[in-house]
């Protein structure tokens, strides 16, 4: 007779914790923030709502972790994008087009480009980027020899958030990526 292994607290707060971000997150990108409320989160996530209130301050820490989660996932994208046998300038354009892909996942336009920043504190975002995909665009100017990469890097994050967003709305993506390699060649080059 095989033995059944009991899940350890850890592995349970952890399965719920994930059940949490992944109902927020669905409800936040159909519903909005706003429009979420905490009993539907917590109705679809299949917990109670003292569960909620274990893991996360309130709504705006879920949301928060949402963001986190999805910040995580893009730079991971980005990350695992093929870097071998290029320049520097050919690295960040990959990268920006690997943005541009992980920016296609179903409502991580929304959350990332218009609900996070109607949300959560500008500190706040800045601390997720700097950890995330703002990280690896800082290296990437580092490595291409850029100097002073803070404000470049805020500033072509900017472009790549438009062109994130006019692709999310259905623009073709061949001449925002055409202008943003344009830009980069311009900025490296």
């Amino acid at each position: 007779m095989q033995e059944i292994r009991r899940r350890s607290q850890q592995e349970r707060s952890q399965t719920m914790r994930a059940a949490l971000i992944h109902a927020g997150r669905e409800l936040f990108v159909r519903n909005g923030f706003a429009a979420t409320a905490t009993p539907d989160i917590v109705a679809s996530a299949g917990v109670t709502r003292g569960a909620l209130y274990h893991h996360f301050q309130d709504k705006e820490d879920l949301f928060a972790a949402v963001i986190r989660a999805e910040a995580e996932a893009i730079a991971a994208a980005i990350e695992a994008a093929d870097f071998s046998d290029t320049t520097p300038l050919a690295a960040l354009i990959r990268g920006g087009e690997a943005f541009l892909d992980a920016m296609t996942v179903p409502g991580r336009t929304r959350l990332m480009l218009v609900e996070a920043p109607a949300v959560l504190t500008p500190e706040l975002l800045a601390e997720v980027d700097a950890a995330t995909g703002g990280k690896t665009l800082e290296d990437g100017l580092r490595a291409a020899g850029v100097d002073q990469t803070g404000p470049l890097s805020a500033l072509l994050s900017a472009a790549y958030d438009r062109a994130a967003q006019a692709i999310d709305r259905g623009e073709p993506s061949g001449p925002w990526r055409a202008a943003l390699k344009q830009l980069l060649e311009g900025v490296v080059g």
